[in-house]
Order: C-alpha cells, then sequence, then structure tokens
C-alpha cells in the first residue's frame, strides 16, 4: 500500500505535465481496448455476478454486458471532445507596482476514489483524472474484484502504450484493513471521493485526514401536487421507481396530495404490479391500496421514510398541501434530487427555489441526474454538499486553482 502511494505521488507530477493531445490519445485508447476486449470484460464480470445471488439488489448495478459497455465507450468519446480544464486563466491583473498576477486552474494531484459495486465507476473516473490531469488510486468493492482487475488492465496499457507512467491509475488491494492507510495518507493523496452507500460516505468522512467530497446517497421525493396532469404524474413517478432502481437518482418516497391520491394511484398501479413494487403506504394511501388489493403492501413506520432503497421499494406520504409536502422533504431529503409535479407554475417556481437539493425537478422524472445527461460527458457521482462542488461531480470540477505572481525585482 506504501509503494502504490508513492507511485501515485510520483505519477501526479507526470499527468500534470501532459498536454491536451496525449491525454486525449490515452483516453481514445481505453475506448478502443474497451471495445476490443469486451467479450474477456464481459467474462470476468459473470465471475463476480456469480458470486452475487440475485435477490441481492447490488446485482444490477454490477453488471457489465454489452450495451452497458457500448453506452460507457460513448460517454469516453464525449469526454474527449469536452475542453481541458487545466490551465484556464480565472484570473488577470497587474498591479500599479508592477506585480503581474493570474489565477489558473490546476489538477488536484492524486486522488483516491472508494466505490462500492459499479464497475463503471472504474472507467469514468480513470478517464476524468487524466483528462484534468489528475493520478488516481481506486478502491473498488470485492463484489467487483475481477470485473475491476480486467478494466485496469485496460486503463494501464492506455497508458502505457501512450508512453506514460502506468501508476497513473492504479487500483488498491481490497483488504479492509488498508483503507486505513489511504484515509491518512496526508502526504500522498490531495482528495478522497466516496461512492456508495450513507454507511460508507459516513465512515470515509469519519476517518480520512483528507479532505472529502462526498457523492452523496440519493434518497429522493416525487411531490405530486393537486392541479398536476395525473397521466404525466404517474408516469413520471414510475419512471422514477422502476426504470433502473438500483441507482441513486431513483425515486424513494411518493408525496401526494390527499384529493388526488387515489386518482394517482390507479394510474401508475398496473405498472408498481407487473414489477412488484414493494410498496410502504401511510395509514390513508394503504386504506386505497388494499381497496385495490394490491399484494406489495405493507404500513410505513417512520423510519421506512428518509431512507434510500435502491431496490423496487417505495414509500407513500399523503399531504394536505404544498406547505406540509415541503416539510416533509425538508425532514428526510439527502439532498440529492427533489421533484414536483404541479401545473400550478408559481408553486413550481417556489419549490425549485426553496427546495435545498443538488437537482430539483418540474414535471420531470428524478432519473435525469446524471453528468453524462447534463452534457458532463461523464461523473464520479452526484455531490451532495454545497463546498466545492453540487451536483453531477464531473471533469469541470476535478481542479483547483493556483495564483501565479510574476516581478522584476518588487519588495514589501
Amino acid at each position: 500500500m506504501r509503494e502504490i502511494l508513492q507511485k501515485a505521488k510520483k505519477s501526479s507530477i507526470e499527468i500534470a505535465k501532459t498536454d491536451e493531445q496525449k491525454r486525449n490519445n490515452v483516453i481514445q485508447s481505453i475506448a478502443l481496448l474497451l471495445s476490443e476486449k469486451s467479450a474477456e470484460i464481459i467474462n470476468e464480470n459473470i465471475k463476480d455476478l456469480d458470486k452475487i445471488p440475485d435477490s441481492n439488489p447490488k446485482k444490477d448495478r454490477l453488471v457489465l454486458n454489452n450495451e452497458r459497455l457500448n453506452s460507457i465507450i460513448e460517454s469516453i468519446k464525449k469526454v474527449i471532445s469536452l475542453p481541458i480544464p487545466t490551465g484556464n486563466v480565472l484570473a488577470d491583473n497587474m498591479l500599479e507596482n508592477g506585480l503581474n498576477i493570474k489565477k489558473i486552474s490546476v489538477p488536484f494531484g492524486v486522488i483516491g476514489v472508494i466505490y462500492e459495486s459499479r464497475p463503471n465507476v472504474t472507467i469514468d473516473v480513470a478517464v476524468l483524472n487524466i483528462k484534468s490531469g489528475n493520478t488516481t488510486i481506486l478502491r473498488g468493492s470485492s463484489e467487483a474484484y475481477f470485473t475491476n482487475l480486467a478494466l485496469l488492465s485496460i486503463i494501464q496499457t492506455a497508458l502505457e502504450l501512450n508512453d506514460l507512467d502506468k501508476n497513473i491509475v492504479q487500483l488498491m488491494p481490497i483488504e479492509r484493513e488498508l483503507l486505513h492507510i489511504l484515509l491518512s495518507a496526508e502526504n500522498e493523496v490531495d482528495l478522497l471521493i466516496p461512492r456508495g452507500s450513507q454507511e460508507l460516505i459516513n465512515f470515509v468522512r469519519k476517518n480520512s485526514k483528507i479532505p472529502v467530497i462526498e457523492t452523496g446517497a440519493g434518497v429522493c421525493h416525487t411531490y405530486v401536487e393537486k392541479s398536476a396532469n395525473i397521466k404525466n404524474a404517474a408516469a413520471i413517478v414510475a419512471n422514477a421507481k422502476i426504470q433502473r432502481p438500483s441507482v441513486c437518482n431513483a425515486l424513494d418516497t411518493i408525496i401526494v396530495d390527499k384529493e388526488i391520491t387515489e386518482n394517482l394511484i390507479t394510474n401508475f398501479i398496473d405498472d408498481f404490479l407487473k414489477n412488484e413494487v414493494c410498496i410502504f403506504a401511510d395509514e390513508f394511501s394503504f386504506q386505497i391500496l388494499k381497496k385495490y388489493n394490491y399484494p406489495f403492501l405493507y404500513k410505513a413506520k417512520n423510519e421506512d421514510y428518509g431512507k434510500e432503497y435502491l431496490s423496487l421499494q417505495c414509500t407513500i406520504k399523503t399531504v394536505s398541501g404544498f406547505e406540509e409536502a415541503v416539510l416533509h422533504i425538508q425532514e428526510f431529503s439527502s439532498k440529492h434530487s427533489e421533484c414536483i409535479v404541479t401545473e400550478n407554475t408559481n408553486l413550481a417556481e417556489n419549490f425549485l427555489q426553496i427546495i435545498d437539493a443538488a437537482s430539483v425537478y418540474h414535471n420531470a422524472s428524478t432519473r435525469f441526474t446524471d453528468g453524462e445527461v447534463f452534457g458532463l460527458g461523464a461523473e464520479i457521482g452526484i455531490s451532495t454538499q454545497k463546498l466545492h462542488a453540487r451536483g453531477p461531480f464531473a471533469l469541470e470540477k476535478l481542479v483547483t486553482e493556483k495564483w501565479i505572481i510574476r516581478g522584476n525585482g518588487q519588495i514589501r
């Protein structure tokens, strides 16, 4: 582990001074190798999938098939087309005494990323950090062990094909006791980014001696207000819950005005039934669902709210109006993605202004909270904190600042 840290520190100098063309060449090589070696990657991925029962909601996040690999490759190509974020002049001033003062964007240096299950993160992080001139230490989970090794081999091969140190991207061992070495490597690592469960994020935040950017858990609400177009609302709710339930921008709680609750339920119940969505309902919505003999139904307890389900489960909370809905979101939100479905434009604008979250929606599924969808090429995760970066944490935020002062003998 100490050797990994030393190699990372050394290689950070090399990647920082590489020009944009060379960085893009590495990324292009990664895309080509992913395509050429897709069968090998999928075979290694199957080894990981075989270790996990189908009932585990994390399994979907682990899957790498041809469709997902092609999506990753397309994402990589978008990153190539984005402007390099380093070396930009952010300020340029000449003082009266002749000092020239510039502020420029520069790489962080060494970035450690600690993540669970999702092997696509391995590629996304490596590509974004190469483009932004940063060295990467990856710490994946045991669930994705074989897949991550295969992906690392491709990344390091691409670096070497372009005459760069393969240690610009490294994968640390999965033994848990080694994680504490990374968390305390103040002299070698400049930034840590945890991506995964709230438990993982809390552990890193509590134990790290290094600055941390949280890509937080997503407890996402969709509030259907009484003026909503019910057909649209039902489609939005169903999409946000069912389309890919294992990701952080999937819906966890439906909030709905009481007077339209039955109408909304009757419009989404078939989709929920077909996908066997388990509903934890408050008393009012429970009685309605019971009347329709909905089989996957439980009475909600207070602890069921504010939970990131990452599976085909959700809660329903009925409210008496806008103010109560907002209070519920304020109490239970993880400040990731929140939505209002309404035809009342004044309420919509009010919601967009007062809800404290990284992404706030009006009449659209929260499933769109994604760096690639937002035109950022790819992302390391969705930051739910407010310092430095918020929302999709992507290329543009993988830099810090440096002041450069040029003089000709000035003293103070």
